[in-house]
């Protein structure tokens, strides 16, 4: 990792480059805590930590191999002073810092007290390094994934009428930790009836009833890496509507699936699963783009979307979820996470998406 973060440096003209954010503290060092802060100046990396983290940070750091040592700030040596110290060490006179992650008051305090260096933006020069998966990341992301295909098929004999959607996030959450996960990839939704038409819905009180959609959008964290899925099931018999519905947004993500190849553009993946709801009447009811990248943080680059002109390679990992949302009627989302392979798409998740009754 010290030669990857020598590369950006030449790059861009730079003597140094402080890191905090603690997904690129993990990529770049292998020290999971999040509180602490790397620098890299003259061929050489420090990760700076508190007495809480100093015995884990030494271990995960030597266990990945990144390269970098760990020094303890305190009250006899503040972080401030030992950042200052290397910098003067190693005559840094420009260095990089995550402008799309530091805060408007950590900028200034930095800016002021790193003077005369100067703080030059990094923009996503760190987080474009992580685009691309390697073989270790992509076990741990199809592992993650297939623990949110554990915990579906657990909570089909689960849900029944009466149910409330924070009972039914309760059970997804208490599945996937039961199967492995330790921690949560975002707040699980669990949308049922008109609330479905609203994509990212907060759980509710609101008890499941014969007739609604539950669209359920879940996903765990896994030796620090996320999935994310999203299923909808109809409770009791589904309408006609419900139905066409259902099958228009399987349909939209089945071609999309298909039709991804590496050197492809996002926004032309995006367009092949919005032309086929658009076909079918529903154009409307499409707000969101298509998917997003996972890794270490649920939301990566680059995006499945309508903007994003940036070419598909082979280690990107994509999620390919189309929807339809109509208000007082309800909605469907349909979600797999998977990997663009050198021959298209590979999903990881496997359980059922041809509409399911329950009861």
């Amino acid at each position: 990792m010290i030669e990857r973060l020598q590369i950006i440096a030449e790059n861009k003209e730079l003597q140094g480059i402080l890191i905090t954010d603690p997904y690129n503290l993990r990529y770049f060092t292998g020290f999971r805590g999040g509180e602490g802060v790397a620098l890299f100046s003259a061929d050489r990396g420090v990760l700076y930590v508190d007495s809480r983290y100093t015995e884990a940070a030494k271990a995960e750091v030597q266990a990945a191999g990144s390269g970098f040592t760990v020094t303890e700030f305190n009250r006899e040596a503040p972080l401030m002073g030992l950042i200052q110290k290397q910098l003067s060490e190693d005559g840094v006179k420009e260095l990089g810092f995550e402008d799309q992650y530091m805060v408007c008051s950590s900028y200034i305090s930095y800016k002021e007290k790193l003077s005369p260096v100067r703080l030059i933006p990094l923009e996503d020069a760190l987080t474009r390094e992580r685009r691309i998966k390697t073989p270790e990341e992509l076990e741990l992301l199809r592992k993650a994934e297939s623990i949110g295909d554990i915990a579906f098929n657990e909570i089909l004999s689960v849900l029944r009428p009466g149910m409330t959607e924070l009972e039914v996030a309760a059970e997804l959450e208490y599945r996937m930790k039961r199967a492995g996960a330790e921690g949560l990839s975002f707040d699980t939704i669990a949308a049922s009836g008109i609330h479905s038409s609203m994509p990212h819905a907060i759980p509710s009180m609101k008890k499941l009833e014969a007739g609604d959609f539950l669209t359920m959008d879940f996903g765990c964290i896994y030796q620090g890496y996320c999935s994310d899925m999203t299923r909808t099931v109809v409770i009791g018999k589904a309408s006609e509507e419900q139905k066409k519905v259902y099958q228009t947004v399987l349909d939209a993500q089945r071609k999309a699936m298909e039709g991804l190849r590496p050197g492809m553009r996002c926004c032309d993946v995006d367009r092949i699963a919005r032309d086929h709801i658009e076909e079918a009447g529903y154009g409307a009811y499409f707000g969101h783009g298509l998917g997003h990248s996972v890794g270490l943080y649920i939301h990566e680059s680059p995006a499945l979307n309508t903007r994003d002109e940036t070419i598909l390679e082979p280690g990107m990992i994509e999620t390919v979820e189309p929807g339809i949302y109509i208000p007082g009627f309800g909605g469907v989302r349909i979600e797999d996470m998977g990997v663009v392979t050198e021959q298209g798409y590979e999903s990881f998740a496997h359980s059922e998406k041809n509409l399911i009754e329950i009861g």
